[in-house]
């Protein structure tokens, strides 16, 4: 009888391990079953705002790389536009100076003008200095 009685609590033990085992299981599987049903929602909303960032993220690079791109653009039409400019004042600077080589006649009249000393009313001197430039 005493080998039964071992055998018994054998049994006995072996049956509550797996009992224990099996609940463990049953309780993770349920235990997992409740996690996924309460965080599903979490995480698909996390997924959604995911997938929206990197949709956007997306949408920024493009117009990042098109801008760079009009920028470039940009620059070169800026540098065109610098090169004719230096064209123009190259081909205007002999221009000027035979502009001024032209006036220095006038430019010394004027000046002499301006020195000459007059006495009285500036409106009267001023038409003196006219009249006297006029030959009248």
């Amino acid at each position: 009888m005493a080998v039964l009685e071992q055998y018994r609590a054998a049994a006995l033990t072996v049956a509550a391990v797996v009992l224990l085992g099996l609940g463990g299981v049953v309780g993770g599987g349920v235990a997992y079953w409740l996690t996924a049903d309460h965080y599903r929602p979490v995480v698909e909303k996390l997924q959604d705002k995911v997938t929206a960032s990197a949709s956007t993220l997306a949408s920024c690079r493009t117009t990042s790389s098109t801008l760079e791109g009009q920028v470039g653009q940009q620059n070169l039409a800026l540098a065109d536009l610098r090169k004719a400019a230096e064209e123009r004042a190259k081909k205007a600077e002999p221009i000027q100076e035979q502009a001024a080589k032209a006036a220095a006649g006038d430019y010394q009249a004027a000046n002499r003008l301006q020195q000459e000393r007059t006495g009285g009313d500036p409106a009267t001197a001023a038409a003196a200095i006219i009249d006297k430039e006029l030959g009248l």
